[in-house]
Formats: C-alpha cells, sequence, structure tokens
C-alpha cells in the first residue's frame, strides 16, 4: 500500500495539464484529492473522472493571486479532507516577451502567480503540518529556474523565486517530519506550452512547429517531457520521507 493512502491533497492549478495530470496520479495513489483553480468546469471533470475510478476528489474555485480566494479554499480543504497532508503549488503563467515589451503588469502578475501564490498556499498549510509531524510540499519550479531563457525574463525569474523558496524552506522543516521539494521540468506538453508557443511565433513571425522546434534545439532536449512524467515524480517525492530540498530535474532524455 502506498504512503500516501488515506492522505489528504492539494493541487493548484488541477484543472487542465500538469495539474490534472498530478491530481490523478496522487489519487491512484490512494490520497483523497482537492483540486483548485479558476475554472470550475474543468475542474470538475477532472475531479469526476478520477472519481468514476474510485478514487476521491474534490473541485473547489482559487485564484492564487488573491490572498482571500487562497484563504477560502485552504479552509474547505482542510475541512473536507479532514486536513491537509500535501500541497502541491503547481498553478503558474508562463508569459514570454522580448525585455521591450515586457510591461510591468506582466512582470508582476508573474510572479503574483508563480511565487507568491505558493508563498501563501504554503504558508496556509504550514504550521498544521509542522504540528502533525508530517506534510509534503512539492513546488512545480522549472529548468528555467535553474538558466536562463531567451524571451522569458519574467518567467524564469519567478522560477529561480520558486527554486530558492523550495530550498530555504526545506532547510526550515528538516527533521520535522515536513518535506518540501520541486520539480523542474524542461519544455513540458502542455496547454500552457501551446500558449507561449503562440505567443513567440507572434513575436518572432515563425510557426508554432518551428519555434518548438528551435527551444527543443537550443535546450539539446529530444523531445518534450510529458505530463504523466512529471507527476510520477511528484509522487515520489511524496511518498520519500528522505527527500528534502531536492529539485528534480525532468528533462526528456529519461523515461517517457
Amino acid at each position: 500500500m502506498s504512503a500516501l493512502a488515506g492522505r489528504g491533497a492539494v493541487v493548484t492549478g488541477g484543472g487542465r495539464g500538469l495539474g490534472a495530470a498530478v491530481a490523478r496520479a496522487l489519487a491512484k495513489a490512494g490520497a483523497a484529492v482537492c483540486l483548485a483553480a479558476r475554472s470550475m468546469p474543468e475542474l470538475e471533470e477532472v475531479a469526476q473522472a478520477i472519481r468514476e475510478e474510485g478514487r476521491d476528489a474534490m473541485a473547489l474555485h482559487c485564484d492564487v493571486s488573491d490572498p482571500h480566494s487562497i484563504e477560502s479554499m485552504l479552509r474547505d480543504a482542510a475541512k473536507a479532507l479532514d486536513g491537509i497532508d500535501i500541497l502541491v503549488n503547481n498553478a503558474g503563467v508562463a508569459p514570454s516577451n522580448p525585455l521591450r515589451r515586457l510591461t510591468l503588469e506582466e512582470w508582476n502578475r508573474t510572479f503574483m502567480v508563480n511565487v507568491t501564490g505558493a508563498f501563501l498556499c504554503t504558508k496556509g498549510v504550514w504550521e498544521p503540518m509542522i504540528e502533525r509531524g508530517w506534510g509534503r510540499i512539492v513546488n512545480m519550479a522549472s529548468v528555467a529556474g535553474l538558466v536562463g531563457g531567451k524571451y522569458i525574463a519574467a518567467y524564469s525569474a519567478s522560477k529561480h523565486a520558486m527554486v530558492g523558496f523550495t530550498r530555504s524552506i526545506a532547510l526550515e522543516a528538516a527533521g520535522t517530519g515536513v518535506t518540501v521539494n520541486a520539480v523542474c521540468p524542461s519544455y513540458v506538453d502542455t496547454p500552457l506550452l501551446d500558449a507561449a508557443l503562440e505567443r513567440i511565433s507572434e513575436v518572432t513571425g515563425s510557426t508554432a512547429e518551428e519555434a518548438l522546434a528551435r527551444l527543443l534545439q537550443r535546450e539539446g532536449q529530444p523531445r518534450l517531457v510529458t505530463v504523466e512524467e512529471v507527476a510520477r515524480a511528484v509522487v515520489r517525492l511524496c511518498e520519500d520521507p528522505a527527500a528534502n530540498g531536492e529539485c528534480i530535474v525532468l528533462d526528456g532524455r529519461g523515461e517517457e
């Protein structure tokens, strides 16, 4: 039996792409899952699919750029799950613009969603996890959080912040029974990537296929990472009590 059986998990950005895959994987491992995002129809569809497989899942509205929305979601999730044991900070945006076109509004929103939202969600579950002596926090970072990337200054900077946040609070969690880790995928086959490729195409005048080929070539990435690979990495980090402060790189060179 999985170490996650009977645990309660919250996955932000759970209505599509990586978040939906992570929620399905955690449910398969035995956790009861709360999917949180802004789009309730998408969330309900994923939650219903999980329930049809005989697993526990629910959907809650949450805008991670709104502190009050986060507070309300975590309160309702903790009540429904009888405590939040696992938090996956997956919600994010991935704008792409050359610096000359990057606005302060776009910069601030990227950090609000990608970093501040994760900070607030983590703050909301931290003390109860410490008190119970068990908890798993997994942050969705990126290879862009370890290296730079052309046209993604805001995104890359936000993911660097996520990596630093992960490593710092992992040190605070040491010895408490709570672990904090991050997954750093390279380019993943998700709707978020599709939207980013469309924006790159608009800026460069290339097709989305050409933009993707250049991105993969530049990174030396043989293929897109699948959402299932990322989800399996998240589950492994949650199951391993010795994993703390790790930033797992997924770059398409290993398993599929």
